[in-house]
């Protein structure tokens, strides 16, 4: 190999660790297993977890009284008449969204986007990577409490989980599907599948609608709540709360303005409004000039520029991309995404669509600044004026928005199988 072939491909394994995001700091074996908190600092010290730290932890829960009693803070699940709720579907959901075998390949699961350990989301890179390393556009969302949103994706683009679940099993830079039809004969041939369906469904066999039921009901399960603040506002406990994020509860309705869009009722809160809005985000990503240079980071403390040209070479182009205009074909729509729930906010870093801001200080820093000026802002976005100790207050506050169960989810999914193609091609 060459040394410029070298150079190009040093720099493309550099661009993907600079996408590593720093993780949950909990460091329980619920959050991301690969920590890397601190690591811009020369004294990081490394708190990652060994490979069976997941099987240690796992631990198989009954999600099922989710739908009858859902945690603190949070309304009942929204069911559609036509996919009642039951814990034969609730079943065949969960083993279908962690099973590797309904990509393309064999080799990708619903959860390995969605990460349990990491808020459902991914917590180690900004944008998706799909079958076979195919990038996709936007971050992954978290899916907790996905069940209550009237539209799903970043912009709106379904809604209806029993619909939503076939985009990624047929999207060709996720799990690359190439037909409806491939999917149902595929589950149609596994033996460990045999009467699943029919249990779940009245005797109904894999089809479109029961595959897509089966997914639906088992993320309106992946419901969390009962986090400190529930615990203060909805549970009566006056102590749940520490005085840093009271304060800065009393910012996010007040001088901040957040719960203008993430929105909190009187007996639950969602923390959105379910909108879309303009923050300048998507615009700027599209607008600005790309840069000549990107400053990449190799070790703690350690970092480089490195020529964008030179990471061109190792990556695949960055596509368009105006938001909800795309859904709607409305110009007024151009750069609007879904506002996200907070709930668990600290544990789905990156934030926004595109996974550009790495921490909960970084979203706070950016909405005080008033988000990136361009004409179609939303009015809300406007320069805050808040001081340092209040963003720090803010940023305690979304802290304490970590439900309770989220431990239960966690160890659950741990204890789901994954699908071995080999095994099922030694029978």
């Amino acid at each position: 190999m060459s040394r410029r072939a070298i150079t190009a491909l040093s720099a493309g394994c550099l661009l993907l660790c600079a996408a590593h995001l720093r993780a949950s700091p909990a460091g329980d074996g619920y959050s991301g297993g690969d920590y890397r908190e601190g690591y811009e600092g020369h004294d990081y010290v490394t708190r990652s977890l060994s490979l069976d730290t997941r099987t240690q932890r796992a631990r198989a829960s009954d999600l099922w009284p989710v739908f009858q009693a859902p945690p603190l803070g949070l309304p009942p699940i929204p069911v559609p008449a036509d996919n009642p709720a039951t814990p034969a579907a609730l079943a065949l959901g969960r083993k279908l969204f962690f099973d590797r075998r309904l990509s393309l390949n064999g080799t990708l699961s619903c959860a390995m986007c969605h990460v349990p350990e990491q808020g459902f989301a991914n917590n180690e890179l900004a944008l998706a990577v799909g079958l076979e390393g195919r990038i996709v556009r936007r971050n992954a969302p978290t899916l907790y409490n996905v069940g209550y949103f009237r539209h799903l994706f970043h912009d709106g683009r379904e809604t209806r989980l029993e619909q939503q679940a076939w985009l990624p099993l047929l999207a060709h830079n996720e799990m690359a599907n190439p037909s409806v039809g491939e999917v149902i004969r595929k589950l149609s041939d596994l033996a460990d599948y045999r009467g699943l369906f029919a249990q779940a469904f009245g005797g109904r066999g894999p089809d479109m609608e029961t595959i897509g039921a089966a997914l639906a009901t088992y993320t309106r399960a992946l419901v969390s709540g009962g986090s400190a603040f529930d615990r203060w506002r909805y549970g009566g406990d006056s102590q749940a709360l520490n005085a840093a994020a009271r304060r800065g509860y009393e910012l996010f309705r007040g001088k901040g303005g957040c719960a203008s869009c993430h929105r909190v009722g009187r007996s639950s809160a969602l923390f959105t409004d379910d909108g879309f809005h303009n923050t300048g985000v998507g615009w700027y990503a599209a607008m600005t000039p790309a840069r000549r240079a990107i400053r990449v980071q190799l070790a703690p403390g350690v970092f480089r520029m490195v020529n964008s040209d030179i990471i061109a070479k190792v990556s695949a182009p960055s596509e368009g991309d105006v938001g909800r205009y795309e859904v709607t074909l409305d110009p007024a729509d151009r750069w609007k995404y879904k506002t996200p729930s907070l709930r668990n906010i600290a544990l789905t870093a990156p934030y926004m669509h595109n996974g550009s801001l790495q921490t909960l200080a970084e979203v706070v820093r950016f909405y005080n600044q008033g988000g990136y000026a361009n004409p179609g802002l939303d009015p809300r976005i406007r320069p805050l004026n808040l001081s340092a100790p209040e963003m720090q207050d803010l940023v305690a506050f979304l802290q304490a928005l970590t439900g309770d169960n989220v431990e239960t989810l966690v160890a659950d999914a741990f204890a789901a199988p994954i699908g071995d193609p080999e095994a099922d091609s030694a029978r």
